[in-house]
């Protein structure tokens, strides 16, 4: 699809930029090469290295050096794994484009710059999806699937956590313009994600939150600190409780805590990370003091919500309204970070 064009729909298999192919960005590339379903045409990133790793990857990409040039390379759609806080403005140059977008998480940095690409894309009628990767863990759809029937009763609470005993390993994570918070931003909204999704997008009602910098309790509204410790307590419309907790270079005895379980009057279930593990996962459906198995993974969930987008778009889709519910978790970090 030429730069400009409006409301067409790709051709069955789709050509794809990607915006930023540091290792999440490589490693979603390599999920579409596994695949065979579509064409890697370019790809740009400022830093050399990550653009040479991406060039063996897909040796038939361009490699362009400004993201500007990638609206005029003949693309269908366009991969976003840049910082966060240019998600906004590569979005909505693609999506003015007539270009699909799938971007890594956050879709951007507030509520109001979601729903601005949210409307954008619904004009445009231009799939757009965002990598809530989590979501694809094997067992979670089937976990959805119990809350969602009234199998547990009335799911009254839920405990989710990510801790993780690093830091994170680019320097604009530290820059609060291009990150846009801390822990929070990086790693609680897969949680915030997760909690409005198993539960079936429920409206919230109440949001408090606890940031804390280096053991110091942050002001809200934040300024420029970027907390590595942040705990939120969420009311749900109907009355449930879900408390979330994330960090950065905590002291988790492993590296790294990821869990989610949730309570209902008739069971619960549980999501819990393996031997301190970021990628193997076992889900299960617990009833009293016994508990089933719903499914378990070694890591090849990762690549599965962009290999999925890859197929609704070779199949002609346009716009999607299930990406309407990244508006609802902005709207959670906005309210926790006081904005």
């Amino acid at each position: 699809m030429a730069h400009g064009a409006a409301n067409v729909l790709p051709a069955c298999r789709p050509r794809l930029g990607f915006v930023g192919v540091g290792w999440v960005g490589l490693w979603r590339m390599k999920a579409l090469l596994a695949e065979d379903i579509a064409d890697i045409v370019a790809v740009s990133d400022p830093d050399p290295t990550a653009a040479h790793r991406a060039a063996e990857a897909a040796p038939d990409a361009s490699i362009l050096s400004a993201a500007d040039d990638l609206l005029s390379a003949g693309l269908d759609a366009v991969v976003i794994a840049s910082p966060s806080g240019l998600h906004h403005a590569h979005a909505t140059q693609a999506l003015s484009a007539g270009l699909a977008v799938f971007c890594q998480k956050p879709l951007a940095l507030c509520e109001a710059e979601v729903s601005h690409l949210v409307s954008l894309a619904r004009a445009e009628d231009r799939l757009l999806a965002v990598d809530f990767s989590y979501r694809w863990i094997p067992g979670l759809r089937e976990a959805r699937s119990l809350i969602r029937s009234g199998a547990l009763g009335r799911v009254y609470a839920g405990d989710l956590v990510f801790h993780n005993a690093y830091g994170p390993d680019k320097a604009w994570f530290y820059d609060p313009a291009l990150s846009g918070g801390g822990c929070l931003m990086d790693l609680g909204v897969h949680l915030v994600d997760l909690a409005l999704w198993l539960l079936d997008g429920p409206r919230v009602a109440q949001a408090g939150a606890a940031l804390f910098a280096k053991g110091s309790r942050l002001s809200v509204p934040v300024a420029t600190s970027l907390e590595d410790y942040a705990q939120l307590s969420l009311e749900m419309e109907g009355g449930a409780a879900v408390n979330i907790a994330c960090s950065w270079g905590i002291s988790a005895g492993c590296d790294a805590v990821i869990g989610a379980t949730f309570y209902g009057t008739r069971g619960s279930v549980q999501l819990t990370n393996l031997d301190g593990s970021f990628y193997r996962f076992v889900v299960r459906h617990l009833t009293g003091t016994s508990g089933r198995e719903l499914g378990a993974s070694d890591g090849e969930w990762a690549g599965a919500a962009i290999v999925n987008w890859a197929r609704c778009l070779a199949r002609g889709a346009g716009f999607d309204p299930a990406v309407e519910s990244a508006a609802a978790v902005a709207a959670v970090v906005d309210k926790a970070y006081g904005r």
